[in-house]
């Protein structure tokens, strides 16, 4: 019988929890570590769709990239959304597992997955960590490109059909920064290790023009398009961990944003 603590104990291996920033709420969240597991769900966010969806196909376990809760709460209500979630999910046996941040960092990561997506070479840390890989990725790419075509690149990786640039379109790049989500705060680490663009999800307005008055370029893919492929590894990773279990990324979940 595989248990909630036996796969919370393999996650915090696969992504260790010391990785994970000051700010966040990583490791089980909720639920029962003595309790058995036959059916497992990732997703990038807890939302009432993907609850449902959980609920539904009575998964015993979320692998929630983002966490739930994530500030500490003084009650648990049914009030609010947060409470309101937390609640289902207890009433229904569902545990909650959210590596966010030391996923994001970890060898085996969301920044390392979006780096082999871009094939970049000798891909190393953006900020390393003393116990393990560290925050963001930045690498060569084979061949130097203008802006505007690794942008298509970039598209293509992530089946996307928008993102949003800032700098030259014509600029020549050969040097790539990665963070996913929103973390334009390492716009300097990515400057500093000789990169001419960084990568994110989004990106505050005031920190876009950071990055152009210091001649570094900005991709952003959007926050969900940065993240997701990540729940779909880490579904992937815990279905080869754990044949015996019915393991699946969220197939309702999406990207809030739309484009019109």
């Amino acid at each position: 019988m595989i248990t909630v603590g036996e796969i919370a104990q393999f996650l915090e291996s696969f992504a260790p929890l010391e990785l994970a920033a000051d700010w966040d709420n990583v490791g089980l969240l909720l639920g029962d570590r003595a309790a058995p597991v036959e059916r497992v769900m990732t997703c990038l966010t807890i939302t009432p769709h993907s609850v449902a969806e959980a609920c539904a196909a009575r998964a015993q376990l979320i692998v929630s990239h983002h966490p739930l809760p994530f500030r500490p709460l003084r009650t648990l209500t049914t009030d609010a959304t947060a409470g309101r979630l937390l609640w289902q999910l207890a009433g229904a046996g569902v545990a909650v597992f959210s590596p966010h941040t030391a996923f994001d960092s970890a060898a085996d990561g969301i920044n390392a997955l979006l780096a082999s997506k871009l094939q970049l070479r000798h891909a190393q840390p953006l900020v390393p960590h003393p116990t393990g890989f560290g925050a963001g990725r930045h690498g060569e790419l084979d061949q130097p490109c203008q802006l505007d075509e690794l942008a298509r690149q970039v598209q293509r990786s992530l089946a996307i059909n928008h993102l949003q640039l800032v700098g030259d379109p014509t600029a020549s790049i050969s040097r790539v920064a990665i963070t996913c989500g929103s973390a334009a705060d390492l716009i300097p680490a990515a400057y500093a290790a000789g990169c001419q663009v960084l990568l994110t999800g989004e990106s505050r307005f005031h920190d876009c023009l950071e990055a152009e008055a210091l001649g570094i370029a900005l991709l952003l893919v959007g926050h969900y398009a940065s993240e997701r492929p990540g729940v779909e590894h880490l579904a992937a990773v815990l279905a080869r961990k754990y044949p015996s279990i019915e393991t699946w990324a969220s197939r309702r979940e999406r990207d809030p944003l739309r484009w019109l």
